[in-house]
């Protein structure tokens, strides 16, 4: 089996390097066409079956790495990790749910991974890093929604190897670009386990932290829709961002704007550490952590545009001044407590009054209730819900058995039902 895997191994490693070799030939200038070339065969490997989801410490995560590095280096990035472009830690699980895994601590069970880094070097006072998760669920397990027994394999297209094409895309563009900064470019590991490849790079970071400028982050970047929605957050993490971006929208794109620097990914680690930061979001969707986020699912048109979007972004902040770092409210630390669901899957990139539904579960009580995809809720029992938060709060006052009301727009028509959680 050993043998096996060896000889699969170095297969798929020749395999790759034979794409990376005709794509760093063959691509003399970075138009759009190169570049959808480039990132459609990037994502088609990270998000194949042959990677097996890429989890944390497994082999498939083993050769994503190998490819990323193998890329940064085919374009000249010098490498910034500790070994090469990687950085290797260590966790050791916790078999006690109430304690945290143990991150860069060596034992008996730990499990080793690895963030893929490399750097572009302007000689300039400041660094700029731009990051993604480029490890997903494996075969399921914690974090799936996978209903079916068996397993099965989550390549995880959106989620997030569409983030990773997309600094594998910036660090082409800016390897001949803007200059009054350096560039960091970081694909993290272990985000879906708890932004363990973040956590750990900013306690041991290969580079001063004190000559960041800002960080930009892309986890699911993939999936952007009709209405050209794409979600950032950290916007109140400095005062430069609100202009700024909207002067790089030449796409017309439709921003929702969120100030808070602190949220579910790699981030976070990074506001904690006083650095302003933005998180590049094109909203959740039904094949969020199931098998069936895959590579045909991708908006190349979409991804394109926001690639391009960032590339303005970083061109009109292109300062050697470094920007003023804001705190912001901590909307997740006063997130309610709730123990039952309407079992609808909220539109996150819905900016209007009130919560969009985006996804309806089966046999749940939004279903049993007749609520359908697209429904604004208005209001639930006494409660006016205005936006994400309030529906949280309505939410968390109820319990398995109680019985209301909610009120919907469905197009132009108000309706009302009955929920029975």
């Amino acid at each position: 089996m050993k043998q096996f895997f060896q000889t699969s191994y170095h297969s798929t490693l020749l395999f790759l390097l034979a794409i990376l070799f005709s794509i760093s030939c063959s691509t003399t200038t970075y138009d759009d066409t190169a570049l959808q070339g480039d990132i459609e065969t990037h994502l088609k490997f990270l998000a194949s079956d042959s990677l097996k989801g890429r989890s944390f410490g497994t082999e498939g995560e083993q050769l994503a790495a190998q490819y990323i590095a193998n890329y940064f280096e085919s374009i000249g990035l010098t490498p910034k990790g500790t070994e090469g472009y990687f950085q290797e830690f260590s966790v050791t699980p916790s078999n006690n749910p109430h304690e945290k895994a143990k991150i860069g601590e060596r034992g008996d069970s730990s499990v080793v991974g690895r963030n893929v880094i490399g750097y572009i070097d302007n000689n300039a006072p400041l660094t700029v890093i731009l990051g993604a998760h480029f490890d997903h669920l494996g075969m399921g397990g914690v974090g799936s929604l996978h209903r079916d027994k068996e397993e099965a394999i989550h390549n995880g297209a959106d989620d997030n190897a569409s983030g990773t094409v997309t600094i594998m895309a910036l660090a082409k563009i800016l390897k001949a670009a803007s200059k009054n900064n350096n560039y960091l470019f970081i694909a993290f590991t272990g985000e879906e386990n708890g932004l363990w490849g973040s956590n750990y790079f900013t306690k041991n970071p290969t580079i001063d932290l004190e000559h960041v400028n800002y960080m930009l982050n892309y986890d699911m970047v993939g999936r952007l829709n009709d209405e050209k929605a794409l979600a950032i957050n950290g916007t109140g993490t400095t005062p430069n961002w609100e202009n700024v971006l909207d002067m790089s929208n030449a796409d017309s794109l439709k921003l929702i704007k969120k100030p808070s620097g602190v949220g579910p990914s790699d981030h976070t680690s990074f506001y904690l550490n006083d650095i302003p930061v933005l998180h590049f979001f094109t909203g959740q969707h039904k094949d969020y952590h199931k098998p069936s986020d895959d590579f045909d699912k991708i908006s190349w048109e979409g991804l394109l545009k926001i690639i391009r979007y960032s590339e303005r972004l970083i061109a009109n902040v292109d300062t050697t001044k470094k920007l003023e770092f804001t705190k912001t409210k901590d909307e997740s630390g006063n997130t309610p407590r709730f123990k039952v669901g309407l079992g609808v899957v909220p539109d996150y990139l819905f900016d209007g009054k009130g919560m969009r539904v985006d996804g309806v579960s089966e046999d749940k009580p939004a279903q049993k209730a007749g609520i359908e995809k697209g429904d604004i809720v208005l209001q639930l029992g006494d409660s006016t819900i205005v936006d994400m938060m309030s529906y949280m709060r309505a939410l968390s006052v109820f319990t398995k058995g109680d019985t209301t009301s909610v009120i919907i727009k469905r197009n132009e028509e108000t309706l009302e039902k009955e929920i029975v959680f």
